[in-house]
């Protein structure tokens, strides 16, 4: 069994990495989202900025219990 400080490392770095991916992900549609009119735009990084937590939220979860579920 991890200790909560490992697992706070670990996860964070978990997170991190995740963000990152997310953003090369959106970033990679930027010419596709920057043609679009700009209150489309404004909805689609919105979105894109709320959406990255729900994959997420299993790591949140084991960095504060320990558990994945």
């Amino acid at each position: 069994m991890m200790d909560q400080s490992r697992r706070t490392i670990l996860g964070t770095a978990a997170l991190l990495g995740g963000i990152a991916l997310w953003a090369v992900i959106v970033a990679s549609f930027s010419g596709v989202i920057g043609s679009l009119w700009w209150p489309l735009q404004f909805l689609v990084y919105l979105i894109a900025g709320i959406v990255w937590i729900f994959p997420m939220m299993p790591v949140m979860r084991w960095m504060a219990t320990g558990h994945w579920r």
